[in-house]
């Protein structure tokens, strides 16, 4: 790789495909950026910096290779690596594939290479937090539609769409990710994520708060009060989660614990 330039960084549009565009560019004009920014990253780098353009055929072909030429599992990681939080995910993703690619699909099971073990560790908190949402999620009703607020560490709501989509599919559903400033509308089949700096929700109807009401009422009857353990709870429940619970809302063992 000696004659590949490293002088270099990319910059593209935050997207899946603008990503997979710039792993494809980095093989084909024999580069290996030292940065890998989005267009709305504060660039802190002497290097030239190219924009790569998305390209959908381009990153169509990496997607592919990435299955045939490494393995499914292999586009499991990268794909939720790039949900993920953790600092220069884009070069970890491109560091990954080269690795993949030359040595298959064993690379998933290379857990003591650190890009190996940096990219399965961050697959696994996305796909844990992925997890917990499918759980924990609570929509409430706004005119016909179901509508959820969620305030994730990570990018989980394309994993979470999938999954209410197929849970709710005769619904109209919104989720509001406030952290990542996204909302996901799923509507007459047809699904929509795009980005949406602030969401305002009118008040809760009377059948709402009945609803809600309800829904407390269940969660404290069938509680045992002598089996109640605030820490064990946010074991299972990281109490970062709780704002988002309607059972939990004004509930005296919020804040029990820090």
């Amino acid at each position: 790789m000696s004659d590949y330039n490293t002088n270099i960084a990319y910059v593209y549009d935050g997207s899946f495909y603008g990503l997979l565009s710039c792993v494809y560019a980095s093989f084909y004009q024999r580069e290996i950026p030292t940065a890998i920014y989005r267009d709305d990253d504060e660039i802190g780098i002497l290097f030239p910096v190219k924009e790569i353009s998305t390209d959908d055929v381009a990153a169509q072909k990496v997607e592919t290779s990435i299955v045939s030429k490494i393995c499914q599992d292999a586009l499991m990681l990268v794909y939720r690596c790039y949900l993920s939080n953790i600092d220069n995910r884009e070069l970890v993703i491109l560091h990954f594939l080269r690795l993949g690619y030359r040595v298959g699909a064993k690379v998933v099971d290379m857990l003591a290479n650190e890009v190996v073990h940096i990219i399965t560790k961050a697959s696994r908190r996305v796909g844990g937090e992925a997890h917990a949402y499918k759980g924990l999620l609570r929509f409430s009703e706004y005119n016909g539609a179901l509508v959820a607020v969620i305030e994730p560490v990570t990018f989980v709501l394309p994993l979470l769409a999938q999954h209410f989509c197929d849970r709710f599919p005769s619904e109209q559903l919104m989720i509001y990710d406030k952290t990542h400033k996204h909302i996901f509308v799923y509507q007459n089949n047809e699904r929509h994520l795009f980005p949406l700096e602030k969401l305002e929700l009118p008040p809760a109807d009377a059948d709402e708060e009945m609803y809600r009401a309800l829904w407390r009422r269940f969660y404290e009857t069938i509680a045992i009060e002598g089996r109640i353990n605030p820490k064990l709870r946010m074991g299972n429940m990281p109490k970062r989660y709780w704002a988002q619970l309607t059972e939990m809302s004004g509930h005296p063992n919020c804040d029990a614990v820090e």
